[in-house]
């Protein structure tokens, strides 16, 4: 069985880049398109985006780096995602990035790369097209307003599996009328021995 549900990106600010702005524009935009967003925050390691990306059972994880770091922190995230049985998440990204680096980051791994000027809407239009396309025929907001949920650790909020019952609720992983959901992350899969549902 297949995952449905809304597509869910964490975006990250990796190294020490602390210009956040255009990170939150993106976190938004992709919120307002229905999607679930689940923003790191400031200065985050390639090791804390992976785990909050497994944590959060995320379909792609979307990189802004202003740092000029691009090579390494591209590079560290896609071996980590690898190393934990999790190379199925996406990765793509933006932000200051020559155009002679694209390619090897795209050889990487790296599945796009966006440079200033890309609009919001073609970085919706590439999410909804590559990463896990059957997410978007549910469709549907998550919580909250358009502010990014920030990571919580530890947090996990299951998905349920392709035609169970119930529909995605606001918080709280509990489907309508309060009853908890099924289903399991990414890791809670492995360990039943299925990949793609319960």
């Amino acid at each position: 069985m297949g995952v449905t549900g809304p597509i869910r990106v964490v975006v990250a600010k990796p190294g020490l880049d602390g210009h956040d702005r255009g990170a939150k524009v993106i976190a938004r935009a992709l919120r307002d398109a229905g999607m679930e967003v689940i923003y790191t925050g400031l200065h985050q390691t390639p090791e804390q985006i992976v785990d909050t990306a497994i944590q959060e059972d995320a379909d792609a994880i979307g990189l802004s780096i202003l740092s000029g770091a691009h090579n390494t922190l591209f590079a560290k995230v896609i071996e980590l995602l690898r190393d934990r049985d999790a190379a199925d998440i996406k990765v793509f990204g933006g932000g200051i990035i020559p155009e002679a680096d694209i390619a090897p980051l795209k050889a990487q791994g790296v599945a796009e790369i966006f440079t200033p000027g890309a609009t919001t809407t073609s970085i919706v239009d590439w999410v909804k097209g590559n990463v896990r396309e059957s997410a978007e025929a549910e469709g549907g907001r998550g919580p909250g307003g358009w502010e990014p949920r920030p990571a919580a650790p530890g947090a996990r909020r299951p998905r349920r599996p392709a035609g169970a019952a119930g529909a995605r609720a606001g918080s709280g992983g509990r489907g309508p009328g309060g009853q908890a959901r099924g289903g399991g992350g990414r890791r809670a899969r492995a360990e039943r021995g299925g990949g793609g549902g319960g």
